[in-house]
This record gives C-alpha cells, structure tokens and sequence, in this order.
C-alpha cells in the first residue's frame, strides 16, 4: 500500500464523515494567534507570508521560519520573502477560512495554512462547496510530517501483558475491560480496574481513528467494513465493552497526558489510567518530559518516573497527516503563491525534514531515514505499524458515530454555575452580561450530551439555598437529560445574579453529592462554571477551606475507592481565579478551562462538554 496516498484518501473520507455528522469541532479556543505573530513582527522589506499551522507543531514551523526568514530568499523580482506563523486549532481555522476571518480578533488571514490533518482540507472544501464557493485548499497538498495513532501503556503493564513479545490489539483491551478482577488477572490487583483514557470521535481524529480501529478489530477485517457488520450483536457488543472501560472522553489528548504526567508526579499513574489511545508523536514528547509538546519559558523536561510503550495494535492502526496547503483563497495573489511555494521547498529539504524528526513526528520526505527521537529508548517502534486499516466507506463511517452515542459509556454531569453578583456585569459592547452569555453557552452545548446521560444544575452564591446548605441551591436533580431538557433549559433561562461566592465551600460540597451517590457504570463529573474568586463575608479560612477541597479530590481521584470524580472548571471573565481552578481541577485529574475572554464561552463551554 502507497502509504502517503492512503493517508490522503482516509482523511478525505473522514472529512467527509465528520462534516456530514455536522460534528466538526475546533480545537483549543484560548489558544492566542498573537503569540507566535508578536515573534515575527519585523518583516522589514520582505513580502509576508502569514502561516497557520496547528499547535502540535507551532514551535518547529517557528523555528524553521526564522532560519528561512534569515536567508532572506527573493521572488524573481528581487522582493525577499518573510514567513510569519501564528497558531490556531485546524477545526478554528477551518470554519473561519469557510466564514469569516476577522483579522483583529483572529489575527493575519494565511496564505499558507497546515492543519494536523488534511482532513481539515477536505472540510473546508466541502463548507465551502455548499455555500457556492471555490475550494481553497489543493487536494494534492504533500504531507510535512506523518505520526501514527497508538495505545499508550505505562510500561508495567505493558511488560504485564508480554509487550511486545506478546503482539496486543483491541481485543486484549476488552479482555481487560471484561475483567471482574482487572489487573488482578495478570497479577496486579494493586492496579485496580483497566481505565482506558480516549478522545471524543465527533471532536478528534485520534478519537475516531480509534473507534474505527476497535470496530475492524471485532470483525478480524482491515478493509471493506460494512454496515451488515455495524449490525452485528457480536460487533456491537465488542465496542460497548471497549467502551465501558473509559475513564472520561477528552477534547484533546493532552488533557489526559497531563493529568497522567502529574498522576505520574504523585506516584498513581498506574490507578489513573491503563491506556489511552494518542498519536506516537505525543508518547514520545511525553517520554521525553514533554507531556503537552509545548516548553514554555523557564519550563524544565522532566521524564516520568513510569514511562508510556507505544502498543501498536495488532488488528492494525491509521496515520495522521499533516499537509502543507498554499491556499487558494481570494486575498492570496500569485506571487505569495510562489514565495510560500519557496517556503515549502525549503521544508522539505532532507535537513529541515531531520528536524522534523527531532520533533517526534515521522519526515514527510520519505528519503529522509527514521532515526532518533523514534527509537526504542524511548519506546516507540520504527518498523511499526506493520498493517494499516482502511478507512470505511462514507455511510458506514455515518453509522459508526451514530452507533458510538449509543454505546459510548454514559455520563452523569453537574453543571454548578455561578450566579454571583459580578456575573451581572456587561461584557464588552454587546450590552449582554456575563450571565447572559454563560447561559448562553450551556444551552448550546446541552445537545451534546446523550438522552441517557444524567445531568443536574446546581447554582451558587452567598444565601442562595436553604438554611442546611446556603450557598448552593439545586435547581434541577441528577436525572436523563432527554426526559427533562425542556425543564432545565427554563430553569437555566431563569437565572439571575444574587451575591458573593463561596467558591471553596460549593466545590466541596458538589464533590461529596456525586461521591454520595456515585455510579461505577457512568462518567461522574462536576462541571463548575465562575467568574470570580472565593469571596463570601461569611466563609472561614480560605487555607483551610481550600486544602480540605484539594484533599477530597486527590484522595477519590487516586481511583483506590474505585469512585474517580473529575472536576472540569470553567474561569469565566477577567477576574478569574485560575490558578486556583487550575489546582482545583488537576487534583481530581481532570481540566481547566480558560474563558477569560468571555465573548469565547460558547467555545470553551462545548470543549468542557466533549469530555463525556
């Protein structure tokens, strides 16, 4: 099999398949564009040619950019040329490229754009196919660097399993699921349950490549699935065991690489997670010290203490691409064009593709050799993956996500929002405050969630409940949100501001309702959403108030009680607190998310939501 076509081809369809389950969804909505454009600020002469490129790689495109930038190469017209790169999320920059780029909010419109995927390619042709528009992105794009999706594994039990000695697929993955014993079966009862860590399909492409990797592997196939075998109680049953062992569903991967890295810190990455389904290219970064691929200034790599194995499936696996796309868009003429086409020249060069390689990702040059850091010290496989899967036909890929609402694990959610005083303040000029806008986003985002998946809405402030509990009030109770939606879309429309807010005391207290009344068969979470930071007249030490808090969810994250409850928090506006969210949210292994920007709730709220 042609490797690089194939990889074109499977991510046209997905493209394909996602854009037609209208599941497309951005990536990182606090990522800043003006960060890596502040770097690149003095073109002096030159002709600028803006880039955007996903975050995974912004760092090596920078780098390579400013030695491009220092040859100062010329058009034939003597003008020199000056590549500036900025990052966006590919789902970000695909819907704006198929709307509408505003330059002050989303920085310089690119002349050249590289996704993760050119999947995201495909998408935005297909947008802008049904709008009556010309497609921007070529079709013959060339891939700039390749990475395969693998099982990570800490190595213990990796070496428990007989890997790589023992080839292991999927279906080793619902043995271990099926397991009454867990790891006890293998001699690890320490190890507690397997908890499989994956990303949602309808958001993330190492998501969706897992789920139609685990569907091949129920059917011994690795080409032709169809929909007879979607229809197959044996299939069926196979994924929802695969499923049933998920620890959350996360919008990226690096939330889960993360929370294993600080698990890893605290000696529990083995009661985290058992496996996660990510590219090869984050195993590696994470081997390396690197958990999110990003180093920031000051930041030291620090190796795990249990590093991940790179299992490469036995029933076989899919690559990703990352594609260089001069586009074809209104506001590039023909002579940025041939500058960016100098540009590309100058990133395929074997000694640029080296440093490709240096970054973890596999050269896009195939003449460039597979070298370090894509060895066995850092436990990954170069020779692998020896088969490759190919992507289904478009109906059948429709029906393989429908299949996945149905049989993913359920969730079981309380959304606590905060209604304090400050949430009544107007955002910007749109004349909308910030309660406004917050309920706004939690509307939006209540279709996510399956019919089945239970979820609650608890609202908080000084002396908004009732004598027992008076910070918080229930407004809706933990049950199917597809019997009660209409309820608690009124019951969130009717908010309004009250007073302070006792952020601390809330927590804690929405912790122990989901403790008390915990399903091992659902995702439990506690999603809180606040603009401020603990401030209540009333409260006692903010120290000890807070300490207890942090306690609590380490204690239950460890997964020792076998009851893990994430915390997902939400800072809301420019008085946030979220350095102590942050906290909040890593000592139960989940995430916090930033919408300091409060204009970007609606975002950031539905990237919440992709965890279930």
């Amino acid at each position: 099999m042609n490797q690089h076509r194939s990889i074109r081809t499977a991510a046209v369809v997905l493209a394909a398949i996602l854009l037609a389950a209208s599941c497309v969804k951005a990536g990182n909505s606090s990522s800043s564009s003006a960060t890596s454009v502040s770097e690149f600020n003095d073109p002096g002469d030159c002709m600028v040619i803006d880039m955007t490129v996903s975050s995974e790689k912004i760092q090596l495109i920078k780098s390579l950019a400013k030695t491009f930038n220092a040859q100062r190469q010329k058009l034939g017209n003597g003008r020199c040329i000056f590549v500036r790169p900025q990052v966006k999320a590919s789902g970000a920059a695909a819907k704006l490229l198929s709307s509408t780029w505003d330059e002050k909010a989303d920085g310089p419109r690119p002349v050249i754009w590289s996704p993760a995927a050119s999947s995201w390619g495909a998408i935005l042709n297909q947008r802008l196919g049904a709008a009556g528009k010309t497609a921007m992105a070529p079709v013959d794009a060339k891939p700039f660097m390749l990475t395969p999706l693998v099982i990570a594994m800490p190595k213990p039990m990796a070496d428990a399993l007989g890997y790589p000695a023992k080839p292991v697929g999927w279906a080793d993955i619902l043995k271990l699921a099926n397991s009454p014993g867990g790891w006890g079966a293998y001699g690890h009862p320490e190890w507690g349950p397997f908890r499989l860590g994956k990303t949602n399909p309808n958001f993330s492409t190492s998501g969706l490549s897992a789920l139609i990797a685990q569907t091949y592997a129920a059917t011994a196939k690795t080409s032709g699935l169809s929909t007879e075998d979607l229809n197959d109680p044996k299939v069926v049953a196979f994924s929802r065991g695969i499923e049933s062992s998920v620890v959350h569903y996360g919008d990226i991967t690096m939330t889960f690489l993360n929370s294993w890295f600080r698990a890893d810190r605290r000696d529990a990455a083995l009661t985290y997670a058992s496996a996660v389904a990510i590219e090869e290219k984050s195993l590696i970064d994470y081997n390396l010290g690197n958990p999110d691929g990003v180093l920031d200034p000051g930041e030291q790599a620090r190796p795990p203490k249990i590093p991940l194995v790179a299992i490469y499936p036995s029933e076989g696996t899919l690559y990703s691409d990352n594609p260089f796309y001069v586009l074809n868009a209104p506001w590039v003429d023909d002579q940025e064009k041939q500058a960016a086409a100098k540009f590309e020249e100058f990133l395929q060069q074997p000694a640029n593709q080296s440093k490709v390689l240096e970054s973890g990702f596999r050269p896009g040059n195939p003449n460039v050799k597979i070298d370090t850091p894509i060895v066995a010290a850092n436990h990954v496989d170069a020779a692998q993956p020896r088969t490759l899967l190919s992507v289904p036909d478009p109906a059948v890929l429709v029906k393989l996500l429908d299949q996945w609402a149905s049989n993913r694990k359920a969730a079981r959610v309380l959304l606590v929002l905060d209604v304090s005083g400050s949430m009544g303040e107007t955002v910007g000029q749109s004349g909308q405050s910030k309660l406004d806008l917050s309920k706004q986003a939690v509307l939006g985002a209540l279709d996510q969630f399956d019919p089945n998946d239970e979820v609650g809405l608890r609202i908080f402030s000084t002396g908004v409940g009732p004598s027992d509990h008076p910070d918080f009030q229930d407004v809706q109770p933990l049950t199917p949100i597809g019997a009660n939606k209409e309820k608690l879309r009124a019951s969130i429309e009717n908010l309004a501001v009250v007073a302070n807010t006792p952020l601390f005391s809330v927590a804690l207290g929405s912790y122990q309702t989901m403790l008390t009344s915990y399903d091992p068969a659902r995702i439990n979470a506690v999603i809180l959403l606040t603009d401020g930071k603990n401030d209540d007249a009333d409260r006692t030490d903010d120290r000890q108030q807070q300490q207890a808090l942090i306690n609590a969810l380490r204690d239950g994250s460890q997964g020792e009680g076998s009851k893990p409850i994430r915390m997902f928090t939400v800072g809301y506006g420019g008085d946030a607190d979220m350095a102590t969210l942050k906290t909040i949210s890593e000592a139960s292994n989940a995430a916090a998310y930033n919408a300091t920007d409060a204009t970007t709730i609606g975002k950031v709220f539905t990237q919440v939501v992709s965890n279930f």
